[in-house]
């Protein structure tokens, strides 16, 4: 008596249907998966940036930070970008001595104890003072709004002027991006006010515009 063994298993024409709806599903989320990931990425550049931003406020604060010339203008918005010259020498925790022309401070998040073109977690924080209804009076006495942009190091790595925001518009990264995000944008933008001795309140109404009334 013979017996009869019938086929087993997947034919080829399921196999490749198979290998089909996986490969339409496999396009259809590797958009959100890449969009996810890119997010995460520029968050953790926003979370460096601020942190890079509020240490060199402290330190300035404090006095363990110099604090950066007198800039002669009255809003943030007036300060000039910094201009990439397509190199960066900073040394960890100081004043870069290039490019020139604005205070840039190197803050070195990857120990290799410098602010490099190439590195994805430096930062570079321009510093820029001002008193603009006190311009000629000591600001150790009458105090100084100190503003900040803290831009990603690999920003610097060709030649061309930096954004920033203006009275009109806001260049400012987002924390949300489809991409690498904008370099050559400013992670952050922030000011605080500083007084080497108690501050008194006419001090810092005089260093509004339209004063405290």
């Amino acid at each position: 008596m013979s017996e009869t063994h019938e086929a087993a298993g997947f034919t080829i024409v399921e196999s490749l249907v198979a290998i089909l709806v996986v490969t339409i599903l496999l396009a259809a989320i590797a958009p959100v998966l890449s969009l996810s990931v890119a997010t995460r990425v520029q968050s953790r550049r926003v979370e460096l940036a601020t942190q890079a931003a509020k240490a060199y406020i402290d330190a300035v604060r404090t006095q363990k930070i110099t604090a950066p010339t007198e800039s002669g203008t009255n809003t943030p918005s007036n300060n000039p970008a910094p201009t990439a010259t397509g190199t960066l020498t900073c040394t960890a925790n100081s004043y870069c001595t290039a490019p020139t022309g604005t205070s840039l401070y190197c803050v070195d998040f990857d120990s290799t104890n410098s602010c490099e073109t190439n590195s994805l977690t430096d930062m570079v924080v321009q510093a820029f003072r001002y008193n603009p209804n006190n311009s000629n009076s000591n600001p150790a006495i009458t105090g100084y709004t100190l503003g900040l942009r803290v831009y990603r190091s690999d920003a610097f790595r060709s030649s061309a002027t930096l954004l920033k925001n203006t009275a009109t518009s806001k260049t400012t990264q987002r924390t949300f991006t489809p991409g690498i995000g904008q370099k050559t944008a400013p992670l952050v933008e922030m000011t605080a006010d500083i007084s080497d001795i108690v501050p008194k309140y006419s001090d810092l109404c005089a260093r509004f515009s339209g004063g405290c009334n």
